[in-house]
């Protein structure tokens, strides 16, 4: 009979025991999760350690010559999807002036570009033979 008491009374002692370890095991596990990701960048990369998509925020340049013959940078957010031959096939620009979508194709300079600086937009369109077509309003 002692036995027998004992025996449920360490039962009952376990099933408090594990009741208590479980209630406090999922209200530690809500907590670990961070409620923001906070970086200067970030990179995806594929099973064989290649970039596949990066969002980065460059700073602003004074120095950098232009194509069309400016100079100066603005600090720019770029985010990247990347080929898994390395090409940047979709690249989104955010900056203080503007914005800029590009969209390439499968071989340079393929690509489609929108526009959207100061108070001017524009499209240009480039084939692989490097045919080109600028489209403005």
């Amino acid at each position: 009979m002692k036995i027998q008491r004992l025996l449920i009374s360490l039962t009952v002692v376990n099933m408090v025991m594990l009741m208590f370890f479980l209630a406090r095991t999922r209200a530690g596990a809500a907590q670990d999760v961070a409620p923001v990701l906070r970086g200067r960048a970030l990179e995806i990369v594929d099973d064989h350690g290649r970039v596949r998509a990066s969002i980065r925020v460059f700073p602003a340049n004074p120095a950098v010559k232009m194509p069309d013959g400016t100079t100066g940078y603005p600090e720019t957010v770029l985010l990247r999807l990347i080929t898994s031959k390395g090409r940047p096939n979709v690249k989104l620009a955010a900056k203080e002036d503007g914005a800029a979508l590009v969209l390439g194709g499968e071989s340079d300079p393929t690509y489609i570009q929108i526009l959207a600086e100061g108070a001017s937009t524009s499209l240009k369109l480039s084939n692989k033979d490097g045919r080109e077509q600028i489209i403005k309003p």
